[in-house]
Protein backbone atom coordinates (compact mmCIF):
# COMPACT_ATOMS: atom_id res chain seq x y z
CA UNK A 1 0.00 0.00 0.00
CA UNK A 2 1.45 3.13 -0.94
CA UNK A 3 1.80 6.20 1.59
CA UNK A 4 -0.89 8.56 2.58
CA UNK A 5 -0.15 11.58 0.45
CA UNK A 6 -3.69 13.26 -0.36
CA UNK A 7 -4.20 15.32 2.80
CA UNK A 8 -7.29 16.64 3.95
CA UNK A 9 -8.66 19.35 2.65
CA UNK A 10 -7.36 18.44 -0.68
CA UNK A 11 -7.26 21.63 -3.06
CA UNK A 12 -9.76 20.47 -6.32
CA UNK A 13 -9.39 20.82 -10.07
CA UNK A 14 -11.36 23.38 -11.88
CA UNK A 15 -12.52 23.40 -15.34
CA UNK A 16 -11.57 26.70 -17.77
CA UNK A 17 -15.03 28.08 -19.56
CA UNK A 18 -14.73 28.07 -23.37
CA UNK A 19 -17.23 28.48 -25.86
CA UNK A 20 -17.02 25.67 -28.08
CA UNK A 21 -16.47 21.59 -27.29
CA UNK A 22 -12.99 20.44 -28.31
CA UNK A 23 -13.01 17.89 -30.39
CA UNK A 24 -9.23 16.69 -31.26
CA UNK A 25 -8.80 13.19 -30.21
CA UNK A 26 -7.74 12.78 -26.82
CA UNK A 27 -10.44 14.38 -25.33
CA UNK A 28 -13.13 12.56 -23.02
CA UNK A 29 -16.55 14.19 -22.03
CA UNK A 30 -18.88 14.33 -18.68
CA UNK A 31 -22.20 15.62 -18.46
CA UNK A 32 -21.79 18.45 -15.67
CA UNK A 33 -24.47 17.92 -13.14
CA UNK A 34 -26.28 20.48 -11.10
CA UNK A 35 -25.47 20.60 -7.67
CA UNK A 36 -22.55 21.30 -5.12
CA UNK A 37 -18.84 20.12 -5.73
CA UNK A 38 -17.91 17.10 -2.68
CA UNK A 39 -14.99 15.58 -1.88
CA UNK A 40 -16.06 12.35 -0.60
CA UNK A 41 -12.92 11.29 2.14
CA UNK A 42 -13.75 7.54 3.17
CA UNK A 43 -11.08 6.90 6.50
CA UNK A 44 -11.65 5.03 9.49
CA UNK A 45 -14.83 7.12 8.88
CA UNK A 46 -16.50 9.73 5.87
CA UNK A 47 -15.91 13.42 5.71
CA UNK A 48 -17.61 15.65 3.08
CA UNK A 49 -15.54 17.87 2.00
CA UNK A 50 -16.55 21.42 -0.10
CA UNK A 51 -15.02 22.67 -3.16
CA UNK A 52 -13.54 25.33 -0.99
CA UNK A 53 -12.30 23.27 1.78
CA UNK A 54 -14.84 23.26 4.49
CA UNK A 55 -16.28 20.16 6.30
CA UNK A 56 -20.02 19.76 4.83
CA UNK A 57 -20.53 16.08 6.33
CA UNK A 58 -23.24 17.08 8.37
CA UNK A 59 -25.34 18.55 5.55
CA UNK A 60 -24.49 15.45 3.48
CA UNK A 61 -24.64 12.81 6.47
CA UNK A 62 -26.82 10.66 4.25
CA UNK A 63 -23.61 10.77 1.97
CA UNK A 64 -21.61 10.09 4.18
CA UNK A 65 -23.37 6.85 5.36
CA UNK A 66 -23.46 5.30 2.35
CA UNK A 67 -19.32 6.18 1.91
CA UNK A 68 -18.81 3.76 4.58
CA UNK A 69 -19.57 0.80 2.22
CA UNK A 70 -16.49 2.12 -0.16
CA UNK A 71 -12.70 1.11 0.43
CA UNK A 72 -11.03 2.72 3.30
CA UNK A 73 -8.38 5.31 2.48
CA UNK A 74 -10.15 6.31 -0.53
CA UNK A 75 -11.05 9.83 -2.13
CA UNK A 76 -13.42 10.63 -4.56
CA UNK A 77 -14.28 13.94 -6.09
CA UNK A 78 -17.78 14.45 -6.89
CA UNK A 79 -20.95 16.57 -6.81
CA UNK A 80 -23.54 16.47 -4.28
CA UNK A 81 -26.96 16.44 -6.17
CA UNK A 82 -30.80 16.02 -5.37
CA UNK A 83 -33.13 14.40 -7.75
CA UNK A 84 -37.02 15.97 -7.52
CA UNK A 85 -39.48 15.10 -10.12
CA UNK A 86 -37.15 13.67 -12.16
CA UNK A 87 -34.29 16.29 -12.65
CA UNK A 88 -31.57 18.14 -10.25
CA UNK A 89 -33.08 20.29 -8.04
CA UNK A 90 -30.49 23.31 -7.05
CA UNK A 91 -32.41 24.62 -4.68
CA UNK A 92 -32.85 21.37 -2.59
CA UNK A 93 -29.25 21.75 -2.77
CA UNK A 94 -28.78 24.97 -1.35
CA UNK A 95 -31.72 24.26 1.42
CA UNK A 96 -29.18 21.57 2.73
CA UNK A 97 -26.75 24.16 2.92
CA UNK A 98 -27.82 26.57 5.08
CA UNK A 99 -30.17 24.45 7.33
CA UNK A 100 -29.13 23.37 10.66
CA UNK A 101 -30.77 20.45 13.43
CA UNK A 102 -34.58 19.20 13.08
CA UNK A 103 -34.79 21.16 9.32
CA UNK A 104 -31.67 19.87 8.22
CA UNK A 105 -32.65 16.52 9.55
CA UNK A 106 -36.30 16.91 8.19
CA UNK A 107 -34.17 18.09 4.87
CA UNK A 108 -32.27 14.87 4.65
CA UNK A 109 -35.14 12.37 5.04
CA UNK A 110 -37.35 14.17 2.52
CA UNK A 111 -35.04 14.59 -0.02
CA UNK A 112 -31.96 12.11 -0.18
CA UNK A 113 -28.70 12.86 -1.87
CA UNK A 114 -26.83 11.26 -4.57
CA UNK A 115 -23.19 11.69 -5.40
CA UNK A 116 -21.97 11.51 -8.91
CA UNK A 117 -18.29 10.88 -8.83
CA UNK A 118 -16.10 11.70 -11.43
CA UNK A 119 -12.37 11.64 -10.09
CA UNK A 120 -10.44 9.16 -8.02
CA UNK A 121 -7.75 10.98 -6.30
CA UNK A 122 -6.83 8.10 -3.90
CA UNK A 123 -7.20 4.40 -3.53
CA UNK A 124 -6.46 1.88 -1.19
CA UNK A 125 -3.98 4.93 -0.29
CA UNK A 126 -2.25 5.12 -3.21
CA UNK A 127 -2.06 8.54 -4.65
CA UNK A 128 -3.42 9.02 -8.21
CA UNK A 129 -3.54 12.92 -8.85
CA UNK A 130 -0.20 12.62 -11.08
CA UNK A 131 -1.72 9.51 -13.17
CA UNK A 132 -3.79 10.18 -16.51
CA UNK A 133 -7.59 10.66 -16.31
CA UNK A 134 -7.91 7.69 -18.45
CA UNK A 135 -6.37 5.48 -15.26
CA UNK A 136 -7.94 7.57 -12.99
CA UNK A 137 -11.61 7.14 -14.74
CA UNK A 138 -10.85 2.88 -14.70
CA UNK A 139 -9.72 3.00 -10.95
CA UNK A 140 -13.29 4.75 -10.16
CA UNK A 141 -15.38 2.43 -12.04
CA UNK A 142 -13.57 -0.58 -10.44
CA UNK A 143 -14.42 1.04 -7.32
CA UNK A 144 -17.83 1.46 -7.71
CA UNK A 145 -18.14 -1.55 -9.81
CA UNK A 146 -20.56 -3.51 -6.78
CA UNK A 147 -21.64 0.02 -4.56
CA UNK A 148 -25.31 0.94 -5.01
CA UNK A 149 -26.62 4.12 -5.09
CA UNK A 150 -26.80 7.09 -3.61
CA UNK A 151 -22.95 6.48 -5.08
CA UNK A 152 -22.29 6.27 -8.10
CA UNK A 153 -20.19 7.27 -11.36
CA UNK A 154 -21.02 9.66 -14.02
CA UNK A 155 -21.21 9.04 -17.21
CA UNK A 156 -18.25 9.51 -19.92
CA UNK A 157 -17.70 9.05 -23.47
CA UNK A 158 -14.47 9.95 -25.56
CA UNK A 159 -17.26 10.78 -28.32
CA UNK A 160 -17.99 14.74 -28.77
CA UNK A 161 -21.56 13.66 -30.89
CA UNK A 162 -22.88 11.86 -27.68
CA UNK A 163 -21.46 14.93 -25.15
CA UNK A 164 -23.21 17.52 -27.61
CA UNK A 165 -26.33 14.96 -27.86
CA UNK A 166 -26.29 15.56 -23.94
CA UNK A 167 -25.71 19.57 -23.63
CA UNK A 168 -29.09 19.40 -26.37
CA UNK A 169 -31.10 16.75 -24.39
CA UNK A 170 -30.48 16.56 -20.62
CA UNK A 171 -31.14 20.23 -19.63
CA UNK A 172 -34.47 19.74 -18.68
CA UNK A 173 -32.88 16.80 -16.23
CA UNK A 174 -30.69 19.65 -14.68
CA UNK A 175 -28.03 18.74 -16.48
CA UNK A 176 -25.78 22.33 -17.10
CA UNK A 177 -23.51 21.67 -19.89
CA UNK A 178 -20.09 18.96 -20.47
CA UNK A 179 -16.77 19.01 -18.81
CA UNK A 180 -14.05 17.90 -21.23
CA UNK A 181 -11.09 16.82 -20.09
CA UNK A 182 -7.46 15.56 -21.50
CA UNK A 183 -7.09 11.80 -21.64
CA UNK A 184 -3.32 12.00 -20.70
CA UNK A 185 -4.11 15.03 -18.00
CA UNK A 186 -2.96 14.55 -14.41
CA UNK A 187 -5.21 16.03 -11.56
CA UNK A 188 -3.80 19.67 -11.09
CA UNK A 189 -5.35 21.89 -8.38
CA UNK A 190 -6.82 24.68 -9.76
CA UNK A 191 -8.14 26.00 -13.32
CA UNK A 192 -5.98 24.33 -16.10
CA UNK A 193 -7.00 23.89 -20.25
CA UNK A 194 -6.39 20.58 -19.78
CA UNK A 195 -10.38 20.81 -18.04
CA UNK A 196 -12.53 22.79 -20.05
CA UNK A 197 -16.77 23.72 -19.06
CA UNK A 198 -19.13 24.12 -22.17
CA UNK A 199 -22.58 25.09 -20.30
CA UNK A 200 -25.87 26.24 -21.20
CA UNK A 201 -25.88 30.15 -22.37
CA UNK A 202 -28.00 31.45 -19.91
CA UNK A 203 -25.38 31.91 -17.19
CA UNK A 204 -21.92 32.99 -16.95
CA UNK A 205 -19.04 33.07 -13.91
CA UNK A 206 -17.97 35.80 -12.36
CA UNK A 207 -15.13 36.26 -9.36
CA UNK A 208 -16.45 38.43 -6.44
CA UNK A 209 -13.84 41.24 -5.82
CA UNK A 210 -15.96 42.97 -3.46
CA UNK A 211 -19.11 43.45 -1.20
CA UNK A 212 -21.77 46.24 -0.03
CA UNK A 213 -22.89 45.82 3.54
CA UNK A 214 -21.57 43.14 6.61
CA UNK A 215 -19.40 40.38 5.38
CA UNK A 216 -21.93 38.08 7.55
CA UNK A 217 -24.79 39.66 5.45
CA UNK A 218 -23.47 40.76 1.82
CA UNK A 219 -25.80 43.07 0.07
CA UNK A 220 -24.46 43.14 -3.07
CA UNK A 221 -21.27 42.14 -4.76
CA UNK A 222 -18.86 43.42 -7.27
CA UNK A 223 -17.77 40.62 -9.46
CA UNK A 224 -15.45 40.83 -12.25
CA UNK A 225 -16.78 39.27 -15.72
CA UNK A 226 -14.68 36.90 -18.07
CA UNK A 227 -14.15 40.10 -20.32
CA UNK A 228 -12.57 41.97 -17.45
CA UNK A 229 -15.28 44.51 -16.45
CA UNK A 230 -16.21 45.15 -13.02
CA UNK A 231 -20.26 45.57 -12.48
CA UNK A 232 -22.29 45.38 -9.37
CA UNK A 233 -24.63 43.34 -8.69
CA UNK A 234 -28.62 43.63 -7.89
CA UNK A 235 -29.26 43.10 -4.51
CA UNK A 236 -28.31 39.34 -3.23
CA UNK A 237 -31.23 36.82 -2.84
CA UNK A 238 -31.07 35.58 0.87
CA UNK A 239 -29.90 31.57 0.07
CA UNK A 240 -27.11 33.40 -2.38
CA UNK A 241 -26.32 35.55 0.42
CA UNK A 242 -25.66 33.03 3.50
CA UNK A 243 -23.45 31.36 1.05
CA UNK A 244 -21.09 34.22 0.51
CA UNK A 245 -20.86 35.00 3.81
CA UNK A 246 -19.38 31.79 4.49
CA UNK A 247 -16.60 32.57 2.13
CA UNK A 248 -16.32 36.94 2.76
CA UNK A 249 -15.71 35.90 6.96
CA UNK A 250 -13.39 33.55 6.22
CA UNK A 251 -11.35 35.73 4.13
CA UNK A 252 -9.05 38.45 4.86
CA UNK A 253 -10.20 41.56 5.86
CA UNK A 254 -10.35 43.80 2.69
CA UNK A 255 -9.94 47.51 1.97
CA UNK A 256 -13.03 50.48 1.28
CA UNK A 257 -13.25 51.25 -2.33
CA UNK A 258 -16.13 52.75 -4.24
CA UNK A 259 -17.06 51.71 -8.00
CA UNK A 260 -17.66 54.03 -10.49
CA UNK A 261 -20.57 55.33 -9.61
CA UNK A 262 -19.51 56.27 -6.35
CA UNK A 263 -20.96 53.30 -4.48
CA UNK A 264 -18.72 53.07 -1.46
CA UNK A 265 -17.69 48.51 -1.05
CA UNK A 266 -15.38 45.92 0.67
CA UNK A 267 -12.95 44.91 -1.24
CA UNK A 268 -12.52 40.82 -1.37
CA UNK A 269 -10.67 37.97 -2.77
CA UNK A 270 -14.00 35.95 -3.24
CA UNK A 271 -15.88 32.94 -4.74
CA UNK A 272 -16.84 32.28 -8.36
CA UNK A 273 -20.61 33.17 -8.76
CA UNK A 274 -22.61 32.25 -11.73
CA UNK A 275 -24.61 35.69 -13.01
CA UNK A 276 -27.69 35.72 -15.32
CA UNK A 277 -25.87 36.14 -18.76
CA UNK A 278 -28.42 38.23 -20.19
CA UNK A 279 -27.88 40.83 -17.26
CA UNK A 280 -24.69 41.77 -18.42
CA UNK A 281 -25.08 44.25 -20.92
CA UNK A 282 -27.12 46.39 -18.20
CA UNK A 283 -25.62 48.68 -15.64
CA UNK A 284 -26.02 45.68 -12.62
CA UNK A 285 -25.85 42.13 -12.97
CA UNK A 286 -28.19 39.09 -11.35
CA UNK A 287 -26.12 36.54 -8.98
CA UNK A 288 -27.84 33.14 -9.14
CA UNK A 289 -25.51 31.25 -7.00
CA UNK A 290 -22.15 30.55 -5.55
CA UNK A 291 -19.77 28.24 -7.32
Amino acid sequence: MGALTVHYPVAVALAERVDTLPVRPGWWYEPKFDGDRAVLWRRDTVRIQTRSGRDATEQWYDLATAGMDLPPDTVLDGEAAIWRGGRMDFGAVRSRASARGRRLADLIRRYPASFAAFDCLMLAGDDLRRHPYVERRAALLDVLASQPPPIQAVPATDDPGIARAWIEQLAGQGIEGVVAKRAESPYRAGRSPAWRKLRHSETVDAQVVGYTGPATRPAKVVVELPDGRRMLSRALAAAVSRDLARHLTEAEPGRQARTRDGEPYTTADGPVVEVEAGTTRHATVTVTRVR
